[in-house]
């Protein structure tokens, strides 16, 4: 007796006109318990990691990590020829290009790879830019969470790729005012003096955000960083930070101007009601208690809405507005 394929359905039952189901139709049925069998058929080729030579694999793209050092890589290098790979890689298939992949992420597992000439363990996903940045972002998450530069140098340059805001903020787990912050800090610090100082894992966003308050000359603070780079490279991350504002700071004494004097503004019958005072930083109001006491606490409950109808009586009085 043959045994039935238990994956091939039983033919269809002959009629007295002798006709038969018509070839064209599925050899397996996408209904019932086949088409859950199909499915996980699917899934497990998609899971599955497979072997790849590394040199068919391009690091392109948007990258989330400041440069890593040869030290970096060739002690991971190290680890996986003791242990072997026990993490994969991510990669796309390359259009046009069977057989090549671009990396989603992993690229310092690929860099040590490279040097150990071995295949690279990987999982190949056919996903567009912007799932490939999801990606990205949700692997970060799970593994070394980003220093805070390290995810605004990120921002910014998906943002000046042409990244949708939603699809940015969905990458990184931030909202719009974050990006925001993240975005400034990228564009006032020149690109040269972030590579100098490294990731900082022990940096935040606040003192980022002071540093970046600080660069006026963005310029020469660049060749002020430039000439201590010897002196800078010993030092750890995050000590190259704190000796980079010490130069910021340097930078300013020059050409700092001196505070103007204070504008002392007085009532029509003499009483003087405040002092202003101008700097490169801020201008500063300072009404005394000691003399106007009432009226300090008056200006404290209306600050708000006097300095908003201020400033739209400015706004009225510029041109093209």
């Amino acid at each position: 007796m043959v045994r039935r394929n238990i994956f091939q359905p039983p033919p269809p039952p002959t009629g007295e006109s002798g006709s038969s189901a018509p070839e064209s139709a599925p050899r397996f049925p996408n209904t019932g318990a086949m088409s859950g069998v199909k499915s996980t058929l699917r899934d497990l080729s998609t899971n599955a990691v497979r072997e790849v030579d590394p040199e068919l694999i391009e690091e392109d793209g948007p990258r989330d990590r400041l440069a890593f050092g040869d030290a970096d890589v060739a002690e991971l290098a190290e680890s996986i020829r003791r242990h072997g790979q026990q993490v994969p890689l991510m990669v796309r298939p390359l259009p046009g290009q069977s057989g090549r992949y671009r990396i989603v992420y992993g690229r310092r597992r690929l860099r040590a790879l490279r040097q150990l000439g071995i295949p690279a363990k990987v999982l190949i996903r056919s996903l567009s830019d912007e799932q490939a940045i999801l990606a990205q972002g949700q692997e970060n998450a799970q593994r070394l969470d980003p220093s805070f530069i390290e995810k605004a140098l990120f921002a910014a340059e998906l943002a000046g790729t042409g990244y949708e805001t939603a699809v940015i903020l969905d990458a990184l787990a931030i909202d719009r005012p974050m990006l925001s912050r993240m975005t400034k800090v990228a564009r006032e610090i020149p690109a040269s003096v972030v590579r100098a100082i490294g990731p900082a894992h022990g940096i935040g966003r606040r003192r980022w955000e002071d540093l970046a308050d600080r660069v006026r000359d963005p310029a020469g603070f660049e060749a002020r960083v430039q000439a201590a780079a010897e002196a800078l490279a010993p030092l750890s991350s995050d000590a190259r930070f704190a000796k980079v504002v010490e130069l910021a700071e340097g930078a300013q004494k020059p050409g700092r101007q001196a505070a103007s004097p204070a504008l002392s503004v007085a009532a029509a019958d003499g009483t003087r009601i405040a002092e202003l005072r101008s700097s490169a930083q801020a201008l500063t109001i300072k009404v005394r208690k000691s003399t106007s006491p009432d009226f300090a606490a008056w200006l404290h409950r209306n600050a708000e809405t006097e300095l908003a109808r201020l400033y739209e009586a400015w706004k009225a009085d510029q041109p093209d507005r």
